[in-house]
């Protein structure tokens, strides 16, 4: 599991049976994700944003931190992908879910805002990237700032 805070040496910290998938999945995402989101360092992993210059509270758990939107993270059995979207809405989960089962063998591993691949080559990097492109900033921060409690 890589340990730094910068993005280049993340990947090639990703253990090398895993490192494409990651470049692709990174490259893929980057070129689809919508203005406004960054991809960062974050929880041990590489992620993507909305930066404290778009969403100046940050995220409520830790406002030092900028707002979480998605996630990759090379885990000891496993990858992970995180996507808060899919979490605070159910019309996208149920979209994503959908999709899953029409495009990939297999069985969906997924909790909250985690889907879970055991081997790279399970990894649906264009769904992935598709999901992460069907969200804007201020889709994202209109669904986040429901969900918090007054």
């Amino acid at each position: 599991m890589p340990t730094t805070d910068n993005i280049s040496q993340y990947l090639q910290e990703v253990p090398e049976a895993r490192r494409d998938l990651f470049e692709r999945l990174h490259n893929a995402i980057l070129a689809v994700l919508p203005p406004g989101f960054e991809p960062a360092m974050g929880s041990g992993m590489l992620g993507y944003v909305v930066p404290h210059s778009v969403y100046p509270a940050g995220y409520h758990c830790n406002p030092k931190d900028p707002l979480p939107f998605a996630g990759i993270a090379s885990q000891k059995n496993h990858i992970s992908f995180y996507h808060m979207g899919i979490y605070a809405d159910a019309d996208l989960q149920a979209w994503f879910q959908q999709e899953y089962a029409a495009r990939v063998k297999g069985k969906l591993d997924m909790g909250k805002s985690c889907i879970r691949f055991k081997k790279p080559e399970q990894v649906p990097v264009e769904l992935l990237a598709e999901l992460c492109s069907k969200v804007t900033v201020a889709d994202w921060i209109r669904t986040y700032e429901s969900q918090l409690k007054p």
